[in-house]
């Protein structure tokens, strides 16, 4: 099942076609509401972490934790160690492949993803609990991007930035980012 754009109301909706997120509505459909929350998984291709990296990726992981359950699994870059870059992205894109199950809503992180506001990452993280699904699971892909894998079996796709983030500084802006929307989800005065 494919989350996208809905055309009235800037809120996520689950339906496969998929417009250009509004911009003027930013009020999460979600906001002061109870909401299931799901287990939430982050997929990395990347190398070994830098210290500074790790603690404010643990720092968010520890602010998420108080709303659902979060796991955080750095899947090593170039596991063929190869010098051909199609068998690169083929082979991280089937490592990553082998972490997500047919139940997880999947979000794919790219360059090419839809452009997204706080809020609506609020009510992606709000809508995952009616889904059915039963983890919310996204993908950060490594340097040449993702596999058709991965590409083929994202139920939706989102960037970060329309610049190019490197794969750790694009895992502490996600992880920022769903702590927000929990804020969002909750009311609480993190978020303005």
């Amino acid at each position: 099942m494919a989350l996208s754009w809905c055309h009235c109301d800037a809120h996520l909706s689950l339906n496969k076609k998929a417009a250009a997120p509004p911009s003027l509505d930013r009020r999460s459909k979600y906001s002061g509401q109870s909401v299931r929350s799901i287990p939430m998984r982050v997929l990395t291709v990347g190398k070994k972490r830098s210290q500074g990296i790790q603690l404010l990726v643990e720092e968010y992981k520890e602010k998420i934790k108080y709303y659902c359950s979060i796991e955080d699994i750095l899947i090593r870059s170039n596991p063929k160690i190869t010098s051909d870059v199609k068998a690169q992205i083929e082979a991280e894109d089937t490592v990553m492949m082998q972490q997500i199950k047919p139940e997880d809503l999947v979000v794919m992180l790219d360059e090419n993803g839809k452009d997204i506001v706080s809020e609506q990452m609020a009510d992606l993280v709000g809508d995952a609990g009616i889904t059915g699904s039963s983890r919310l699971t996204f993908c950060i892909g490594g340097p040449y991007g993702h596999g058709s894998q991965v590409r083929e079996r994202a139920d939706v796709t989102i960037r970060l930035s329309s610049m190019v983030l490197n794969h750790q500084v694009a895992l502490v802006v996600l992880l920022e980012q769903l702590y927000r929307a929990w804020t969002i989800i909750k009311g609480q005065k993190y978020h303005h």
